[in-house]
């Protein structure tokens, strides 16, 4: 499989994962935690949290700073606003030509036949 070089679309490949999802669900509740209090979350073993950690932290979507011997990892703001820029400027195509067009239906898509 071809990595992908756009920044947003590695930005939402990484939080497809239900794993890496279970992470910054609990990032964004508990900011910074350490790299050996996500098995509990996630139910996988250190080894596989510390992919799914690489992976958001290449994502851009955590930064990690050590603490003595300790990792801890915290969202990053500017992944959080990317992903809600991303997602809100998705929206029904007909919403926003209605809206454009100040509220005028449009005409009903007809199947030919």
């Amino acid at each position: 499989m071809k990595r992908a070089v756009d920044p947003e679309v590695r930005l939402l490949q990484a939080v497809a994962d239900p794993t890496r999802l279970a992470i910054l669900r609990q990032l964004s509740v508990e900011g910074p935690v350490c790299a050996c209090d996500f098995t509990a979350c996630c139910d996988v073993a250190q080894p596989t949290v510390s992919h799914h950690l690489r992976v958001l932290r290449e994502a851009g979507w955590v930064d990690a700073e050590r603490r003595g011997t300790w990792v801890f990892y915290a969202i990053r703001p500017e992944a959080a606003e990317r992903f809600h820029a991303l997602a809100g400027g998705i929206v029904p195509g007909a919403a926003r030509r209605a809206a454009e067009l100040g509220g005028a239906a449009t005409a009903p898509h007809r199947d030919r036949a």
